[in-house]
């Protein structure tokens, strides 16, 4: 089969996956759209909305739509590393008496992980991810295992409660690849969700997307070319984001503390490649770049005291930077 005819695919698999959601999810096209485009990209998604809107649903359908392995960590102030990555267990042969340690995978090794609220747990258990999501595998005992794959990371936070909280380090928010922002609905969407959830059981969801096919929409969004002005446009859009850099604009160096490192302009140049992908088209423009810096860009912006006082958040900052001429 050759890339065409992969393209044509890849868009009727994602037109089925939206479809399938439609039967539980109402309205948040957009958010469906950013969590796919981030799926076929490869990388892991950062999912902030206040409570009741569907976050924990939204994951836990996607989930049922593929055919792959998933599993939830429900992140606690207790929560251990071990709990996530697995343990050594001790284990007694009852015939022959022998001893031995084996190692007890824990809810890591999955196709799919949500992390729920994942602010919720210290850093010590935050941080037992980062290996798992940027090496797709987890050492115990001096002993390596490997993650299946395709592995994918999704995790939820509420932006509103910081009491009891333990906000995720600038090292770990800057591997996943979205930070994605869901709203509250429209008066319609939320007439329709108050009609179709008090009635009676929702209907099922069927898989439509198995492993070997994701893996190869996801060789595919590799392989799409990219024109090097696109390319271009997005290492400045990411540059513009540092304010010891060039390409920042004067009028912004004093709201922002520390930009986006080199890692935004490679998933910058991903994404928009996702995008054109789910659009069936060949290759993407500099539109793509900049549907996809918000996602990308908001949550590996630090900004400054000036732009705390000002009220300036970091949805504004990127929105300035991408309205400018670059």
């Amino acid at each position: 089969m050759n890339d065409k005819d992969l393209l044509i695919d890849l868009q009727s698999a994602t037109r089925a996956i939206t479809t399938e959601l439609s039967k539980r999810i109402i309205g948040q096209a957009g958010v469906v759209h950013d969590l796919l485009a981030c799926l076929l990209a490869g990388g892991h998604c950062l999912l902030i909305g206040v409570p009741g809107l569907a976050k924990t649903t939204l994951i836990r359908c996607i989930g049922e739509c593929l055919s792959l392995k998933f599993n939830r960590i429900q992140f606690t102030p207790d929560l251990m590393p071990s709990d996530i990555t697995g343990s050594e267990i001790l284990y007694e042969d009852r015939a022959s008496g022998v001893r031995e340690f084996r190692f007890v995978k824990g809810p890591v090794f999955s196709n799919i992980l949500l992390a729920d609220e994942i602010n919720r747990t210290p850093p010590k258990t935050q941080s037992a991810l980062l290996q798992a999501m940027q090496e797709r595998e987890v050492t115990s005992s001096g002993v390596t295992f490997e993650l299946p794959s395709p592995f994918w990371v999704l995790a939820t936070q509420n932006p509103i409660e910081q009491e009891g909280t333990y906000p995720l380090p600038e090292a770990q928010q800057d591997r996943f690849m979205f930070s994605v922002e869901i709203g509250y609905p429209t008066l319609a969407e939320e007439v329709e969700i108050a009609r179709t959830t008090t009635m009676a059981q929702p209907l099922p969801i069927s898989p439509v997307l198995d492993g070997p096919h994701l893996e190869q929409f996801r060789d595919l969004v590799r392989r799409v070319p990219v024109a090097d002005s696109v390319i271009g446009y997005a290492v400045k859009l990411a540059r513009s984001t540092r304010p010891e850099s060039p390409e920042c604009p004067a009028e912004m160096r004093q709201y922002i503390t520390w930009g986006a490192g080199p890692r935004a302009s490679q998933y910058l140049v991903l994404a928009a490649k996702a995008y054109a992908a789910l659009d069936a088209r060949p290759s993407p423009d500099v539109n793509d770049v900049k549907a996809a810096a918000p996602c990308v860009l908001r949550h590996r912006i630090v900004r400054s005291f000036h732009a705390e006082t000002e009220g300036l958040g970091a949805n504004e900052i990127v929105r300035k930077l991408i309205d400018r001429k670059i």
